[in-house]
């Protein structure tokens, strides 16, 4: 047997459940519209003004990209761990120098204050 079968079959139940899911809420979800359900709603804060006169501070988006940099580095440490044995002291090297890296990225960040909340 083709070993992606089981990858085309895992896909294919992803697409089926996922239908199901979508086909249902919209069979049985409610049809009526009025003017508060379509209007904007973010944080249980009515919507103030026009959003092209306010400005997001830059910390908002640098938290994100960091969150991306370390989740990033989790998703590369599970297939290192799965062949972990079989790579040795020369893996577990690799990896070390991998998280000392980010753990200077981590630390240059804390340092000059990005992490922190006004």
């Amino acid at each position: 047997m083709n070993p992606y079968i089981a990858l085309l079959i895992s896909f294919a139940l992803c697409a089926i459940v996922a239908g199901i899911m979508c086909g249902a809420s919209w069979l049985l979800g409610p049809k009526v519209e009025n003017k508060a359900k379509s209007e904007i709603f973010e944080t249980g804060n009515p919507p103030i003004g026009s959003i092209r006169g306010i400005r997001f501070p830059v910390k908002f988006y640098l938290t994100a990209i960091l969150f991306v940099v370390f989740d990033i580095e989790v998703v590369f440490m599970y297939p290192w761990a799965v062949v972990f044995r079989r790579l040795g002291w020369i893996g577990l090297a690799e990896m070390a120098v991998f998280i000392a890296v980010l753990g200077v990225g981590l630390a240059y960040v804390w340092r000059v204050g990005a992490l922190e909340w006004d």
